[in-house]
């Protein structure tokens, strides 16, 4: 006899299983720090990478004028301002990457405890209609 709970519930997490379990098992296979430390580091290369590029290519295009009247002060003080930027730039993105990259782990540490709570009832549907 079908069983229309059982029915939904199995489609339920079929679709769960297509769509996002992969990834959630992989992230909530993480401690919660880990993950959101590991990929804050990630955030932090490519953001510096994406800062080395940006400021190299304005160097490059604004060469002629930056060494027109270049002295050491200017120098000096483009080099603490560039450098005062970047460490803000990253204080500011590492942070919110932190927070992203945890809330994100609950969310799927969150899905797969329901995913898990489900297959037990499932499990439990299957041992009442075989008792």
């Amino acid at each position: 006899m079908l069983d229309k709970n059982r029915i939904r519930l199995m489609t339920k997490m079929a679709q769960y299983e297509k769509t996002m379990a992969p990834e959630d098992l992989k992230i909530s296979s993480y401690y919660k720090k880990d993950y959101a430390s590991l990929n804050t580091l990630i955030t932090a290369i490519w953001v510096t990478i994406g800062y080395a590029l940006v400021a190299g290519l304005v160097i490059l295009c604004n060469v002629d004028a930056l060494l027109k009247d270049l002295t050491v002060t200017k120098l000096i003080f483009i080099i603490a301002v560039a450098l005062g930027a970047y460490v803000v730039l990253l204080v500011i993105y590492c942070v919110c990457a932190g927070s992203f990259y945890k809330s994100r782990h609950n969310k799927a540490k969150q899905r797969v405890k329901k995913y898990y709570r489900d297959l037990s009832r499932l499990g439990k549907m299957y041992m009442k209609e075989n008792n």
